[in-house]
């Protein structure tokens, strides 16, 4: 990677943020650079329609008035980068890398630039027209990206502009980068056909971590490998016994110390999902035909494998009548039947708000019911289209109601706030639930929402603490949580405690003595 050392960066996607808003922001983000109070940073973002003017940049490179301009719906703007005249907008990834250049270089921070944006393009079949070595990114003769940094006591930002899905005839208001005869185009036009954002971001970020040498994780989220045999062993058993496990398809970071422990979460329903939520890896595809025989399966596989305590999750399958109430149902009674004396935990999808469908499952009466909120709800349009935050509250409402303990599971990093996370405990409290999760959010590949933030550990302590002070019986928070991760010692730990406390109120009754 050019000689550049191996280095840690937060990636930060504001969405989409007013530029003025924006700028404010970028400024306090070199100020901690500069004083070493924060990583290296990358910036995600989009803004409304605006003109920005670089150092070099004048009135001429406008092509309208600074009335017209706002009559337009553009705002304009003097700033302090490199260049004259561009536009930012709508359908327009804008990247500010905020990064400390320790070998004072900043022409190869420019370079990096146009190869991460070269290396995004390549991965949707678009090829760099050097230009004749002009800062900025061309496809064929149209300009799909521009570039303009500044830099303070050697830390960098502003950055990259790059067309998605902008319509270009924003930029006839302006001389674009001073060139009148520029031809902009976009990564859409370009293809022909749409572009997802989300995609762009995902392989932006990759690309740029690659470019920029950075490490993409931070050290408290390496793990030491698990010992080889023992998941072979568990692997193979699972085959036999012809059985999914979300450790598997969710490619949960997990999934080793787990199988070398012997413990595993069954997904029960098939492989394949009929929702497109944007952070999870379970695949995407038209389902399989319900197995009757699977429930009988997953029971034989909790005896052979000695569990005291039973994950049970499934895809969600909103082609099913019952959205695979049924068949939980089943596995539940089967693993009773099989198991005796075992915890039984499930962890289930909304079932599209069906009160039948939930009290199908519910009248089997795990000993746990799971049911993720996953996000904060402001997230959800992004995170969860197909889902909706107040259903999943208010299934969890009615299985409490119901008198089922009830558990749920929240990510952090995908971009929420405190405020955001703070209401959300708050939700789940209310709703009744008792046992919480909280967990960072990994991408699990380029076509996945990027990670907005990694959330250092101490942050998950302080959580956790927020959480029990709000009376959540059980709490597990950190990097690696999810939501079946030593779920059995989460209930345990609870129900001991529980039973401290009932012994403690007997002898109190009896007028004993601690």
């Amino acid at each position: 990677m050019e000689g550049v050392s191996s280095r840690s960066l937060e990636v930060i996607d504001w969405g989409c943020l007013p530029y003025s808003e924006a700028l404010s922001r970028q400024g306090r983000l070199v100020d901690e650079r500069i004083a070493d109070l924060a990583p290296d940073r990358l910036v995600l973002v989009e803004h409304p329609p605006v003109v920005t003017l670089g150092r070099s940049g004048g009135w001429q490179d406008l092509r309208a008035s600074q009335e017209t301009l706002l009559q337009k719906g553009m705002d304009l703007y003097r700033v302090d980068r490199g260049g004259k005249a561009t536009f930012h907008g709508p359908g327009q990834l804008v990247a500010y890398p905020v990064l400390k250049l320790e070998d004072h270089d900043l022409q190869s921070h420019v370079r990096r630039l146009q190869d991460t944006v070269s290396d995004v393009l390549r991965t949707f079949g678009l090829h760099r027209d050097p230009k004749n070595g002009k800062v900025g990114v061309w496809v064929g003769s149209a300009k799909v990206a521009s570039i303009g940094v500044a830099v303070r006591k050697w830390v960098t930002y502003h950055g990259v502009a790059l067309n998605v899905t902008t319509d270009p005839q924003w930029f006839d208001w302006i001389v674009p980068c001073g060139q009148a005869d520029e031809r902009i185009t976009s990564m859409e036009r370009a293809l022909a056909r749409s572009v997802d954002m989300g995609q762009v971001k995902a392989r932006f970020v990759a690309a740029f971590k690659h470019r920029f040498g950075c490490d993409g994780h931070p050290s408290w989220l390496t793990r030491k490998a698990p010992p080889a045999p023992a998941v072979a062993g568990m692997e193979a058993r699972l085959r036999q016994w012809r059985l999914a496990t979300v450790c598997e398809a969710a490619h949960c970071p997990n999934l080793g110390e787990c199988f070398g422990r012997g413990t595993a979460t069954f997904m029960i329903l098939g492989t394949y999902c009929t929702r497109g939520c944007r952070f999870c890896a379970v695949q995407k595809a038209a389902p399989q035909a319900v197995d009757p025989e699977e429930p009988a399966r997953v029971a034989h596989a909790a005896a052979s494998l000695g569990l005291k305590h039973v994950v049970v999750t499934s895809v969600t399958r909103d082609d099913l009548s019952d959205g695979g109430a049924a068949h939980f149902s089943e596995t539940i009674h089967r693993i009773r039947t099989r198991c005796r004396g075992v915890r039984v935990e499930v962890l289930v999808p909304d079932f599209q708000g069906s009160l039948a469908a939930l009290n199908k499952v519910c009248e089997a009466w795990p000993d746990v019911l799971n049911h993720n909120v996953e996000t904060v709800a402001a997230l959800y349009p992004r995170v969860r289209p197909q889902g909706d935050y107040r259903r999943s509250l208010s299934l969890l409402e009615v299985a409490t109601r119901l008198g089922l303990r009830t558990k749920s599971g929240l990510m952090l990093g995908l971009g929420e706030n405190e405020g955001q996370v703070r209401e959300t405990l708050r939700d789940l409290k209310r709703a009744g639930c008792l046992y919480l999760t909280l967990g960072q959010y990994l991408a699990p590949s380029m076509d996945h929402l990027p990670v907005a933030r990694y959330v250092p550990p101490h942050e998950f302590e302080r959580w956790a603490a927020v959480a029990r002070s709000m009376g959540f019986r059980g709490v597990a928070s950190g990097p690696m949580v999810r939501s079946s991760y030593r779920a059995e010692e989460m209930v345990e730990a609870c129900d001991m405690e529980a039973g401290s406390e009932n012994r403690r109120t007997a002898r109190f009754m009896e007028g004993g003595v601690e």
